[in-house]
C-alpha cells in the first residue's frame, strides 16, 4: 500500500478541490451518518458480532467514517472525486489534527474496505472489534468538529 500523500498535494493534483462550504449537504451527511451509526450499533447488539458478520460490520463503519469527513470537508469548503477521492479524503484527517496513528488506521480500513469489496477478502471478528473502537472513538471527535461554524481562511 502506498503511504498517503498531503491534503494539498491532492489539491494541486485536482483530486480534492475548494469550493463554496456547502452547509446543507454538510447536514445532511452528518444526519445520515448518525443513523447508520445507531443502525449500526443496534444490528451488534441484537444479533451480535462474529466471524460471520465481520466484513459487513467493517463496511458499515466504514461508510459511517467516510461520511463525517465528507461532510467536514463541505462544510469546510472541499471536495473530492476521481481516482484517489477516498485517499484524499482519509488524508483530510491530517489536516484536522488527527494523529498520525488515526490517519493510519483509517488508510488500513480503507484499503481493507476495497479488499472486502473488490476482492473478496474476509475479516474477522477480532479485528471487527477493533475498526468498532476506532469508530467509537473518532465519530464523536468528527461529529463535534462538523457542528464547528466554518473556519474563513
Amino acid at each position: 500500500m502506498m503511504p498517503l500523500k498531503t491534503f494539498d498535494d491532492y489539491l494541486k493534483e485536482g483530486i480534492a478541490r475548494k469550493q463554496s462550504p456547502d452547509k446543507l449537504r454538510s447536514m445532511s451527511l452528518v444526519a445520515e451518518s448518525t443513523e447508520s451509526y445507531g443502525i449500526l450499533f443496534s444490528f451488534i447488539g441484537k444479533v451480535g458480532l462474529d466471524d460471520n458478520n465481520a466484513n459487513h460490520v467493517i463496511k458499515n463503519a466504514y461508510d459511517i467514517i467516510m461520511e463525517l469527513i465528507r461532510a467536514k470537508m463541505f462544510s469546510d469548503g472541499f471536495s473530492t472525486s476521481g481516482k484517489g477521492a477516498h485517499e484524499a479524503e482519509v488524508s483530510y484527517l491530517n489536516k484536522l489534527g488527527f494523529s498520525d496513528r488515526d490517519v493510519n488506521f483509517a488508510n488500513d480500513l480503507r484499503w481493507f474496505r476495497n479488499g472486502i469489496m473488490y476482492y473478496g477478502k474476509k475479516f474477522d471478528k477480532n479485528y471487527a472489534e477493533r475498526v468498532i473502537e476506532f469508530l467509537k472513538r473518532i465519530y464523536l471527535l468528527l461529529k463535534k468538529m462538523c457542528e464547528k461554524p466554518v473556519n474563513k481562511k
